[in-house]
């Protein structure tokens, strides 16, 4: 095999293929023994059809079956050969390609490739040099986990008959809809506790300040008029009536700050034995808030610190993500099939997202090339345990058994998997540059 490679640019490649003419003579007389296995000819028995006639009769079949056996072959070689990853290939089609029995077979593949990284300084002597954090946990910070704590233990308790109803206390209701003088079952509960003067809406009614002033036992009427073009056809152009009978008036009791309240909270003897373990807690919330922010400042400085042209191929893959990730979150991936508009209002929210989120794109991109570069040059590997470990992480976060996310990574087949570990991979060398930083002062 002859191989000859071009640069076209700093991420571009032409690699022209010469295939032998022995290989050529040799697939052609392949592909023709099995034909004359295969086909049936009128006065010759299986495979004794003379591969004349058989070149008369089939010749374009079998030059197209050579083609589509040599140029995946030989590519494949000639990639290795040369060294290269390629990210986009583009090929002729090959239905096009013409190759001739007794004569060299030249292709040409054009490909972008993964540029070059020369990394510049981010280990001892020369370090990442990062801004030190001196936050720290407070004593408000502690007492405010510690109202936390009491509101999760409050009680909600009746308050002396005739006590009405103001910001801070509850109203037990219980509810009943109407429209047009007939009940909707859908707007109908009892027993609701409704808290006033948080602003909280009942089926989108505000209510605090028709119950503000009320006391137990009387019953308040709200109604809630709809434009003609509500969005909820039931209620397009409709008055909603809510009558809210009052069944109790309560407020909530906060437990005292002492040392009965902390065995509430678990097994902690004293008030000073949870406020420990609350600082404990804050403190390694706090430690990975400040780590998270010291890697922060070193994905910054290698951003910076690194100028090479990015593929454009990686770039539009990250970008479709990042827009079907963004278009699923806000649910306007939902086809309306009553809204012949919807189509095309997808069609141009995908447009405006593509624009906002290149640039993101072209940075993550950057970032994980720059990350995988650093992996390459220090050697940095992923162990099967520690995919199994970061497999039970997310299980955990997920709150999923761990056999499902397993599923679900190998569903994805071998190139989701190998992104699973090329992932685990990037953060790796992330904490290893982070490993290797200073911090001032």
């Amino acid at each position: 095999m002859k191989l000859e490679m071009t640069e076209l640019g700093p991420v571009k490649r032409a690699l022209k293929i010469e295939v032998p003419e022995d290989a050529v003579k040799t697939e052609f007389q392949k592909v023709y023994a099995q034909l004359n296995r295969q086909v049936r000819i009128p006065g010759f028995r299986p495979g004794k059809a003379p591969v004349a006639l058989l070149e008369k009769r089939y010749a374009d079949m079998v030059e197209q079956d050579v083609v589509q056996r040599l140029v995946p072959d030989y590519y494949q070689r000639a990639i290795k050969e040369a060294g290269v990853r390629p990210v986009t290939v583009e090929i002729p089609p090959l239905e096009r390609m013409k190759v001739k029995a007794n004569t060299a077979f030249t292709f040409t593949a054009t490909m972008e490739i993964k540029p070059t990284i020369q990394l510049g300084d981010y280990r001892p002597p020369n370090p990442i040099s990062l801004k030190k954090d001196s936050r720290t946990v407070t004593d408000d910070q502690i007492d405010k986990a510690l109202q936390s704590l009491r509101e999760e233990h409050a009680q909600i308790d009746a308050v002396p008959a005739n006590t009405p109803l103001r910001d801070g206390l509850y109203a037990m209701l219980n509810i009943e809809g109407f429209i047009d003088g007939q009940a909707v079952e859908a707007a109908q509960k009892t027993g609701h506790l409704h808290p006033v003067g948080v602003k909280a809406s009942i089926f989108g009614v505000s209510v605090d300040e028709q119950l503000s002033g009320k006391t137990a036992g009387e019953t308040v009427e709200v109604s809630q008029a709809y434009p003609e073009n509500h969005p909820d056809a039931p209620l397009a152009g409709k008055t909603l009536v809510l009558k809210l009978a009052i069944e109790a008036v309560k407020e909530k009791k906060l437990p005292d700050l002492d040392d009965e309240f902390a065995k509430d909270c678990g097994d902690y003897e004293s008030l000073e034995k949870l406020k420990s373990t609350i600082q404990s807690r804050l403190e390694d919330i706090l430690k990975q808030d400040i780590e998270e922010g010291y890697k922060d400042q070193i994905i910054e400085r290698l951003l910076q610190m690194h100028h090479f042209e990015i593929p454009e191929a990686l770039i539009d893959r990250e970008l479709q993500t990042l827009v079907r990730q963004k278009m699923l979150k806000e649910h306007r991936h939902a086809h309306q099939e009553d809204d012949l508009e919807e189509p095309v209002r997808l069609q141009e929210e995908a447009k405006r997202l593509q624009q906002e989120l290149q640039p993101e794109a072209k940075r993550r991109v950057k970032l994980s090339l720059i990350l995988e570069a650093v992996a390459q040059k220090e050697e940095i590997e992923i162990g099967q345990e520690e995919v199994e470990a970061e497999v039970q992480k997310l299980a955990q976060t997920l709150k999923m058994p761990g056999a499902e996310i397993r599923r679900m990574i190998e569903a994805g087949g071998p190139g989701a998997q190998e992104e699973f570990r090329e992932r685990m991979k990037a953060e790796k060398a992330l904490q290893f540059v982070y490993q290797n930083a200073v911090i001032q002062g």
